[in-house]
């Protein structure tokens, strides 16, 4: 059967280098056709004038925890497919879904949960994988991560947990507790990111922790050491680990409230748009108003107060997740931080692409790769979303 093809004329196409003003896209059926500077011969295509706004490629979430009202550790296939609608009305095209520290139960159940999940999800963005975040974290540094679950690396139940399923992607965890550098070499023998996260590790701990696996920074300055003194002396952390080592990847919540101004333009200035993913970290009071909520699991998470753009324990002593949509980082990125729109978008979709192993079809708005692709205005308003070929919003 033949597939349906879609030329749309007059946007400004955002590509990971650079912006093709009053460019020509087609679509045939879930694929990219064609992306030009010029008219484009398609036959037989419905033609859309996109009327001067931004085309860019889907957003992509490495980190995402809920929203809409739901959480991936609410243990309903309901709760996975709400949270991808929701958060597709601001553009995000493809999420990883993230957990919390939990039992090992816990963890089981959100494979078989992500399993069914991702098998009904037709509509809202698309599932490229799990991130466990936790239990393996420094108790120091665990923020809103409930302690009771913290734990160090266990071989026996990585592995079993491993062995349930291969979905699977990243896993994040403190790199300088006992048995933590196994565990790191153990993901990357399995093709799983294995990402430094909630750690009280000193800088030459992350550059052995790097050597092991440890490619990658959980949401850079949030839960992890910066400079620390021990007996006088000072020692680098985690934080300056990430801006050390060149190839070390990081991603950053860009929502306004985590990091101000000058360490958004910082991180963008040292690791750049290339080594740098926007995240939103959104619980699932993302998409929603001020109020209570709750961080994980219906059943057994932490109570918390959305006050002020963004999730807190209730005793206000640390942040608990943010409450940002992607468009909101990308607006962040440029409004704040003065970074390029081209960038900020890079940093949006064709870094995070590359973090996660999907850039061979997802990121970028190429021949060939998926008919994801979002349209904008100058606020960067989100208007249209097509996700894989078909519209999810216009």
């Amino acid at each position: 059967m033949e597939q349906k093809r879609i030329k749309f004329i007059n946007g400004h196409i955002i590509t990971p280098y650079r912006m093709i003003r009053n460019g020509t896209l087609v679509v045939e059926g879930n694929r990219i056709l064609a992306v030009s500077d010029r008219d484009v011969e398609a036959p037989g295509a419905e033609v859309i004038d996109v009327k001067g706004l931004y085309m860019s490629p889907g957003f992509i979430d490495l980190h995402v925890h809920g929203g809409g009202g739901h959480d991936f550790m609410d243990g309903t296939v309901t709760a996975f497919l709400e949270v991808a609608k929701k958060h597709s009305q601001f553009g995000t095209t493809t999420i990883v879904p993230t957990t919390l520290s939990s039992d090992k139960a816990s963890l089981l159940k959100a494979i078989e949960i992500y399993e069914a999940a991702k098998l009904r999800n037709t509509t809202g963005a698309r599932f490229a994988g799990l991130h466990l975040e936790g239990p393996y974290v420094a108790m120091n540094q665990r923020g809103a991560q409930d302690p009771k679950y913290i734990r160090h690396p266990d071989a026996e139940e990585y592995m079993e947990v491993l062995a349930a399923s291969k979905v699977v992607t990243r896993w994040s965890a403190a790199p300088e507790l006992p048995g933590a550098l196994p565990f790191g070499r153990y993901l990357r023998s399995k093709g799983i990111l294995a990402a430094a996260a909630h750690t009280d590790a000193i800088y030459e701990e992350m550059l052995e922790a790097y050597e092991n696996g440890y490619t990658h920074i959980t949401h850079m300055y949030s839960a992890m050491s910066g400079v620390t003194r021990r007996n006088a002396f000072r020692y680098a952390g985690a934080i300056e680990a990430a801006y050390l080592i060149d190839e070390m990847t990081v991603e950053i919540i860009a929502d306004g409230v985590h990091l101000p101004a000058p360490l958004l333009k910082l991180v963008y200035k040292i690791k750049g748009p290339g080594k740098t993913a926007l995240i939103t970290d959104a619980m699932r009071a993302a998409g929603m108003g001020p109020g209570p909520s709750i961080l994980g699991g219906l059943d057994n998470g932490l109570p918390v107060i959305v006050e002020d753009g963004v999730a807190k324990l209730p005793d206000r002593s640390s942040f608990a997740g943010s409450v940002a949509t992607a468009d909101q980082l990308v607006r962040t990125m440029v409004n704040l931080a003065e970074v390029p729109l081209v960038e900020a978008v890079r940093m949006a979709t064709a870094t995070p692409a590359a973090i996660a192993g999907i850039a061979g079809h997802k990121g970028s708005l190429v021949e060939g790769k998926d008919a994801d692709i979002i349209f904008f205005d100058e606020q960067i308003r989100v208007s249209r979303v097509i996700i894989e070929g078909k519209a999810e919003m216009s």
